[in-house]
């Protein structure tokens, strides 16, 4: 007889449940299980993020407001989504945030009494810190 007992033949629902629940909670990604967060939340993070930055965002030449850059990223970010072209935010970052997509030319953020600097870096250095949030 073994040590533990006789193994069941079949496991109930609660048992497969709970089998099933551990495989997922192994199975996260490293990201995902650093923040807690999947990417749509680290994506909305970053969204509120600019939002509440109060820095200016530079689209094709012309400045905007941290809101406005928040909303057009956010419609980009949807669009992304929609056809399920987004896996990570690292994509979203790449893909919607580092350069407009009819000229190319990079999005740029400047920040009271900081350096101008590109899109890409600033929300990428945010995803890091949040990422590093215990």
């Amino acid at each position: 007889m073994p040590v533990f007992g006789k193994c069941p033949r079949r496991l109930n629902r609660r048992s497969a449940a709970a089998v099933l629940l551990c495989f997922g909670l192994f199975s996260i990604a490293p990201a995902q299980a650093a923040t807690g967060m999947d990417m749509p939340m680290e994506v909305n993070f970053l969204l509120g993020y600019i939002e509440g930055s109060g820095c200016e965002f530079q689209r094709n030449g012309t400045w905007h407001s941290a809101h406005e850059g928040q909303l057009h990223l956010r419609d980009k970010f949807n669009y992304l989504v929609a056809w399920r072209n987004l896996d990570t935010t690292e994509q979203f970052i790449e893909m919607a945030a580092t350069e407009s997509s009819l000229t190319g030319r990079p999005y740029m953020v400047r920040c009271k009494g900081g350096p101008i600097i590109t899109s890409k870096q600033w929300l990428g250095d945010e995803l890091l810190r949040l990422r590093k949030q215990p």
